[in-house]
């Protein structure tokens, strides 16, 4: 299992999910983060912006689906080629996973 977070611009988020469902990824947790990327934040005129909000997705899927599933967050993302702030996708190894409800060990 692996545990996916894709760190967006808010305006993406539900195209994204849409996406996701549509190909089959209908679980999935959202938050809203604030932070900044290699840019340092954006300065507009005199205003300097050390936050900016984003939107984070996980989700948990198998090695398998691992690749479908970046391919369709970097598709859905993304604003223009080489356009900064598109966000970032981190791919981390899951131990194990419970269900509360149930007890039911795993995906």
């Amino acid at each position: 299992m692996l545990l996916v977070r894709a760190i967006l611009r808010p305006e993406k988020t539900g195209l994204v999910m849409s996406e996701l469902v549509a190909a089959g990824f209908p679980a999935v947790t959202k938050m809203d983060v604030y932070g900044r990327g290699k840019q340092k934040g954006i300065t507009v005129g005199e205003v300097h912006y050390d936050e900016i909000p984003k939107e984070m997705l996980m989700i948990v899927c198998s090695e398998e689906d691992k690749d479908d599933l970046v391919k369709i967050i970097m598709r859905t993302a993304k604003t223009g080629e080489g356009t900064f702030g598109d966000g970032r996708i981190f791919v981390s190894p899951v131990v194990d996973a419970y269900t509360i409800s149930t007890g039911k060990q795993g995906l």
